[in-house]
């Protein structure tokens, strides 16, 4: 099973970008899935989840607002937009996948499936 995620690079504060998660090897239609980030020197955060039909969204306090999740069943893509980016949102952002349904889970040990990550430069 693979999730591939694109769509990072750098860009400018107060910019957008679109991050694609792509599943292969396995059907994950049916799976919740998720975005985490990850900065130098912190923990992996939880950014947002989405149920499999994509009925149910969660977001974190710091991305509320500006981030929005969603995803593609016969594409079996997640994606997420990112507008108003803020230097503090600089990470890699990694996706991931869980076999559970409601609710939405944040903490990363309760998603089965973890893809590469892509890296997100945002300069003041």
């Amino acid at each position: 099973v693979q999730l591939q995620a694109s769509g990072g690079g750098l860009v400018q504060a107060g910019d957008s970008l679109r991050l694609s998660c792509a599943a292969s090897g396995r059907d994950l239609s049916g799976y919740a899935k998720g975005w985490f980030r990850q900065s130098m020197g912190k923990e992996r955060e939880f950014v947002a989840a989405i149920s499999w039909t994509g009925e149910y969204t969660l977001y974190a306090d710091p991305v509320k607002g500006r981030f929005t999740i969603s995803r593609d069943n016969v594409k079996d893509t997640v994606y997420l937009h990112m507008n108003s980016l803020e230097p503090e949102d600089t990470a890699i952002y990694i996706c991931a996948a869980g076999v559970w349904q409601q609710p939405l889970q944040t903490l990363p040990t309760r998603y089965d499936y973890w893809g590469q990550g892509t890296l997100v430069t945002v300069s003041s």
